[in-house]
């Protein structure tokens, strides 16, 4: 499971080194593609097939679903872990995320997610706000 905030440098050929701990889980490569927050979505390739087919099984009749695909797809692509444990994040991906020499990486259970750290802060301060917090996450039916 991926965990925790990890903020790493990305060199000038937009190589950023993967937390060790993610390294494992991925087994030597992954998909990345656009998120939904100016960041970007890190998925190991069972999980990022996982996506694919049930974006697949949507219907393609639904501009909604059609630009969905769009979305995923048009910006996905399969990244090899080199020895030194990093990817190569793909120039118009970066700059979608804005990053630039550094980037907060950010654990999301099944993925992780990849942030400017300026993006990633303003978002946790949003995020932060008890009374937003309770209201929000109230609706969603959590059991342990």
């Amino acid at each position: 499971m991926f965990l925790g905030q990890y903020e790493h440098t990305i060199d000038e050929k937009g190589r950023m080194t993967i937390p060790s701990p993610y390294r494992e889980l991925l087994d030597g490569s992954a998909f990345v593609t656009r998120g939904f927050d100016q960041n970007l979505l890190v998925l190991p390739p069972d999980k990022f097939h996982q996506l694919a087919e049930s974006i697949s099984d949507s219907s393609m009749t639904g501009s909604d679903g059609r630009d969905f695909r769009r979305w995923i797809f048009s910006s996905a692509g399969r990244v090899e872990v080199d020895r030194a444990g990093r990817i190569l994040i793909p120039q118009f991906l970066r700059t979608y995320a804005g990053l630039e020499s550094d980037a907060m990486v950010v654990g999301n259970g099944t993925y992780f997610e990849i942030w400017s750290p300026e993006l990633w802060r303003q978002h946790e301060a949003e995020q932060n706000q008890p009374e937003k917090t309770t209201d929000r996450f109230s609706a969603i039916n959590i059991r342990l």
